[in-house]
């Protein structure tokens, strides 16, 4: 390297890291105060202070004691776990027909889905609200927000069958070639060469599940036995009214499944999101 390009260099790589650390930061930063103020005193959390006198971890105890804290954790866990077991089943072989098979009208059907995507829930809501409360009477719970996506879901159906269009059509027919059926090459030739993908898409759809708020209150506010953690915060918020640090402390409980998924699986879903691009 010249003496001129040198310095050029340096300036570049400070400019790079300078930008990087200051993106981290500003992500970073609105979760460590959320964890500090979560492990204070009553009186402190109300002060201006940043850093707690004495770390009071029965904090997260309390927020545990709450009435119904447990009850909303494991109605969160049902409605994400269920409905992202429910999306990926139904999504995935409705993407692989729309990627791999030839039939007349799949590109309706394909411009159908990406309609679908466009539509948003609020058009909807009513329509769909007295269906499954006057006709199925199945308010005051969240299986009307389970039981859908075992339809599929345009979103996840689009991204899978992205990624889908990356794997090369020879395997699939060396798989027919040696007998397999369009079911058997789905499960033993599609699915395992598109985990990243369908990782991709789980994530997603935990995500979304798990911080829904729009869904819960239309369907299950009637009935706190089936809120969600993420409608039942506002409740929590508003029973300890200036109880900050308890208020963090649930906050944190309620973020923390989210950053641990995302954190063991950070490698598959930027892959399945960066391969879902590669065709159109």
């Amino acid at each position: 390297m010249t003496t001129a390009k040198k310095p050029r260099a340096v300036l570049h790589w400070i400019a790079v890291h300078t930008t990087a650390v200051a993106a981290a930061l500003f992500f970073t930063l609105p979760f460590v105060f959320i964890l500090l103020t979560s492990v204070m005193s009553d009186e402190q959390a109300l002060s201006g202070e940043l850093w707690p006198h004495q770390w009071q971890w029965s904090n997260y105890a309390e927020v545990f004691r709450t009435p119904g804290f447990l009850t909303w954790w494991r109605n969160s866990l049902l409605y994400a776990g269920l409905g992202t077991l429910l999306t990926v089943c139904s999504s995935v072989p409705v993407a692989y027909a729309l990627a791999k098979f030839r039939f007349r009208g799949r590109r309706p059907a394909l411009l159908l889905v990406i309609a679908t995507m466009m539509l948003p829930p609020q058009v909807v809501v009513v329509p769909m609200y007295l269906v499954w409360a006057q006709q199925l009477h199945l308010s005051g719970s969240l299986w009307p927000l389970i039981v859908p996506l075992a339809f599929g879901d345009a979103y996840s159906i689009f991204l899978l069958r992205q990624f889908l269009l990356t794997i090369p059509t020879e395997y699939l027919e060396a798989a027919k070639v040696d007998g397999c059926g369009e079911v058997r090459t789905l499960l033993r030739i599609v699915v395992p060469m598109a985990r990243p993908g369908i990782a991709a898409v789980a994530l997603f759809q935990f995500f979304f599940c798990w911080n829904d708020y729009f869904g819960p209150q239309i369907y299950a506010a009637q009935n706190p036995g089936a809120w969600t953690l993420s409608y039942g915060l506002e409740s929590f918020k508003s029973a300890h009214g200036v109880d900050w640090n308890l208020t963090m402390a649930a906050t944190a409980l309620v973020t923390a499944p989210v950053v641990a998924v995302f954190f063991f699986a950070q490698k598959a879903f930027v892959e399945g999101v960066t391969l879902t691009g590669v065709k159109g």
